[in-house]
């Protein structure tokens, strides 16, 4: 890990990276939008060597890997369910519907409706990330959104891993598609012959994933556009070598792009984590990922006082935000911009990944600055609404008028001087 001055941080960091052109991805969008189901068995048996006989899953293969999964995966898959249930009902109640007489006889209102269908990608790979389709699925079943597709890469032995499948099964979703990448966006933005196209499409994955969420948004939403994953940890003194190593390499694990970064006061601490990292890494089984992660994008900042420590998260933005200083709850507060925040010693970031009910579908790329994670707001759409009477047009159609003559858009006042007359 390259270790460095807080004064001597380049500008570059914290600036918003631009996602690449990616014009393969673009490629692939066209010709599934022209070629439907043809397109999508030929890109798959391209980039994941699987011939597609059906590209849908069907009942029974969901139902079997249920049923063949063991009794301990299931019920650690039910928790995990439970507790982020829990936290996605409680974020539904801060959103309700209201009327509110802004003058006598003008009735304004809000109305929470969800969004109609909706496209989860789940990453494929050697690992069944059963936990993103959960934080995936679950805020939009609490939402009440009233379809939802899933697609996943055929790179579990020409098919969807069986935990996967699982969690299917346990949330009673039955439409889950054989499809990664690009193609898999493009089928859930514009729809095949098998596909039906969905409103919004949410979840991560890797830059072609990515770039073709990008190029899709409008025809469909998006939840955001996710960059290489981050944690940044701030330390004092008083903060434990072995934690904090430990919450790093947890990060460096997932990605040799993945950023790990901490900013201390107390260079014996920063000397203390680079020997438990060293030591820590020998055993790790994803020693090569994070390793190459480290030396990649590995960063130690070292600080004069915490608050140059909340500068740089503030200005940066981290995905996953620790802190393990004195005083934590009062620094928290002056705390803006994070995907999540993990506040003491106890709060592991991996808390937030796996069973705390927190999403870990995160904003990344200093775009915490605009945004949070990925949450039950995003299936919902807030709605307005206006009734107003004869009484309440007199309060304010007066006003209207003058607004629409002052901008020149005559039409508009012609409009309420109508309604006055009898």
């Amino acid at each position: 890990m390259k270790v460095i001055k807080y004064n001597k941080i380049e500008e570059d960091f914290f600036k918003y990276k631009e996602i690449e052109e990616i014009k393969v991805s673009r490629k692939i969008i066209n010709d599934v939008r022209k070629n439907g189901d043809k397109a999508l068995k030929k890109y798959t048996k391209q980039f994941d060597n699987v011939e597609l006989d059906q590209i849908k899953i069907s009942g029974i293969e969901i139902e079997t890997a249920y049923r063949e999964a063991s009794k301990d995966e299931t019920e650690t898959i039910e928790k995990a369910s439970e507790n982020i249930k829990k936290f996605s009902k409680k974020q539904k109640n801060q959103f309700r519907n209201f009327e509110f007489e802004i003058k006598k006889g003008v009735i304004t209102g809000q109305t929470i409706n969800p969004i109609n269908r909706v496209g989860v990608y789940v990453p494929g790979g050697n690992f069944p990330l059963i936990s993103t389709f959960l934080m995936c699925a679950i805020p939009a079943q609490v939402a009440g959104v009233h379809e939802i597709a899933v697609a996943s890469p055929p790179t579990f032995e020409g098919s969807i891993h069986p935990l996967i499948l699982s969690v299917a099964y346990l949330l009673k979703i039955t439409e889950i598609y054989k499809l990664g990448g690009a193609q898999a966006i493009a089928a859930l933005a514009y729809g095949t012959e098998t596909v039906k196209k969905v409103d919004k499409i949410v979840g991560p994955g890797n830059k072609f994933v990515q770039f073709a969420k990008k190029e899709v948004f409008g025809n469909t939403g998006i939840d955001f556009i996710a960059g290489q994953t981050e944690i940044m940890i701030i330390a004092d003194e008083t903060a434990e070598a072995k934690i904090v190593a430990s919450d790093l390499l947890s990060q460096a694990e997932h990605d040799i792009d993945a950023v790990p970064i901490l900013a201390t006061t107390s260079e014996r601490l920063a000397k203390l984590v680079l020997n438990e990292i060293k030591a820590q890494l020998e055993p790790l089984k994803t020693k090569s990922i994070a390793q190459s992660s480290l030396n990649k994008q590995g960063l130690i900042i070292l600080l004069n006082n915490i608050e140059e420590g909340i500068e740089l998260a503030n200005k940066r933005g981290p995905e996953h935000l620790e802190i393990h200083i004195r005083e934590s709850e009062k620094y928290s507060k002056e705390l803006r911009n994070y995907g999540s925040l993990f506040i003491g010693k106890y709060s592991a970031e991996a808390l937030g990944d796996y069973s705390s009910g927190l999403n870990h579908t995160l904003p990344t790329n200093t775009t915490s600055r605009y945004t949070g994670g990925l949450s039950v707001k995003d299936f919902l759409k807030l709605q307005t609404t206006l009734k107003v009477t004869e009484e309440g047009l007199k309060e304010i159609g007066p006003l209207a008028e003058k607004l629409s003559e002052i901008e020149g858009l005559h039409a508009h006042g012609e409009s309420i001087r109508k309604r006055y007359e009898k």
